[in-house]
């Protein structure tokens, strides 16, 4: 006969044995946690943890850097230590990696008496993977094969590992080589391009995390390569799909950019000219996330009320609202860099506004409406884009210039049509080259101009 113990009990047939625990489910465990008396191990933080983060100490969730469990080239010196008991939390609404928990510095390590080396390697490769590369014939072919340039050949990222001995100062560039490397890799127009870019720029990370370097220097080479990589992803096009690149990952490593500058901001006392930029690129970039909007509230009032801050939440506003005729005037006047951010929620802002206009103008009969009213209203490439658009969404067509609101007949299937953007992104590079544009200290085009902002309501 088995014995069957009742939950929070004692044994049904008085045998003596100690009660077993509640089963803990996880709406107990919810409860719990927000009752404040269960202190499950983990990473994760509760009410406490939420009410340091409205005070500036900590953040409101346990999760990793993106938002969840830590990547492969999360860095290892970004990991810092957890004031107080652990306790548990509800996921974050969307594994956004910007979570600028502030980690101890290099000059603070987490271990007393352990010190980060500072690097040393004077090229963008070094010479022992050079070395490897050339003999093991993995060489990119944009790096010149069969021999190994050290003016071409760039350190290629690998993945950190427990078996793996820490590399020594002699394989770890230093923050100038860094940016020298950053400034090499603006090149990118192809797919294959963009995939060689991502990964060397995630090296740099990893270099940049391995060493002792200040907040300062940091801070300049993680924003450098924050912006190629925005503007890799930016220039990749519609068919980046079926090309090596892969979109997703790509996003992944946005992401852990943006984690990796934030907590360098987070930590660091000192001024950074381009962070209220960077900032604004943070949400622009996750436009319409109630986290990535939590956490830029959560500046400081200074730093919000800069001009790249301000356009970022005006243009985050629009978008919140559905207000398609101001959000697409203020991305116009965005500058480059900000316009690559934002460009990957263009598609569906155009959805969306197509979707309005079907319900407003549909009727039985069908109703018309000029394509170049669209064109002005979407920020269209012109009127080839704007029929695409239409034909898409299952809206027939009046000849070359009208489209046709037929009640019923709107459909969406799909993704958002992919788009060039020449008027939202390309054109606004007005003849400088990608390394002018990422190594600029600020921008001051169209977000530093007083009054630039649409009045409310228009």
């Amino acid at each position: 006969m088995t014995s069957r113990i009742q939950s929070g009990g004692t044994c049904d047939l008085g045998c003596g044995l100690s009660p077993a625990p509640p089963r803990l489910t996880t709406k107990r465990l919810l409860y719990l946690a927000l009752d404040g008396d269960f202190l499950p191990r983990g990473n994760h933080r509760g009410v406490a943890g939420l009410q340091r983060s409205a005070s500036g100490k900590a953040d409101s969730t346990g999760l990793g850097a993106d938002g969840g469990v830590p990547t492969g080239d999360q860095e290892a010196g970004d990991h810092g230590g957890q004031d107080g008991p652990a306790r548990f939390s509800p996921a974050p609404l969307l594994p956004i990696a910007s979570r600028p928990r502030p980690p101890p510095s290099p000059r603070s390590p987490l271990m007393p008496g352990c010190e980060l080396p500072v690097g040393t390697c004077p090229d963008m490769c070094p010479a022992a993977e050079r070395a490897q590369r050339e003999r093991e014939r993995r060489l990119h072919r944009l790096e010149d094969p069969p021999r190994a340039d050290p003016q071409r050949a760039v350190k290629e990222y690998s993945r950190p590992a427990a078996c793996k001995p820490r590399p020594p100062p002699s394989q770890l560039r230093p923050p100038s080589v860094l940016l020298a490397t950053v400034a090499e890799s603006t090149d990118a127009t192809r797919a294959e391009v963009a995939s060689f870019v991502a990964d060397r720029l995630r090296a740099v990370r990893l270099d940049l995390a391995l060493q002792g370097a200040g907040d300062a220097e940091a801070a300049v080479v993680l924003e450098a390569a924050l912006a190629t990589l925005l503007a890799v992803v930016a220039r990749l096009g519609p068919d980046a799909a079926r090309g090596p690149a892969d979109p997703v990952l790509l996003q992944a490593q946005v992401q852990e950019g943006f984690g990796s500058l934030r907590r360098c901001y987070a930590r660091s006392t000192g001024p950074h000219p381009r962070q209220p930029a960077f900032q604004g690129l943070f949400l622009l970039y996750n436009l319409g996330s109630v986290e990535a909007l939590h956490e830029v509230l959560q500046l400081p009032a200074a730093l919000r009320t800069c001009p790249p801050l301000r356009k970022a939440l005006a243009v985050d506003a629009a978008f919140r609202e559905g207000n398609a005729a101001r959000l697409f005037r203020l991305l116009q006047t965005l500058p480059y860099l900000p316009s690559c951010a934002v460009q990957c929620h263009v598609g569906h802002a155009r959805r969306e506004a197509l979707a309005r206009l079907a319900r407003a103008f549909s009727t039985p009969k069908g109703q018309t409406l000029p394509l170049g009213f669209m064109v002005n209203l979407l920020a269209l490439d012109g009127l080839k884009e704007a029929r695409d658009l239409c034909q898409a969404h299952g809206l027939p067509l009046d000849g070359e210039e009208r489209v046709v609101f037929l009640r019923g007949r709107y459909v969406e299937e799909g993704l958002p049509p992919a788009s060039t953007c020449k008027v939202l992104v390309e054109s606004k590079l007005g003849g400088r080259t990608l390394e002018e544009v990422v190594m600029a200290e600020e921008e001051d085009e169209g977000m530093d101009r007083p009054g630039s902002l649409p009045e409310e309501g228009t």
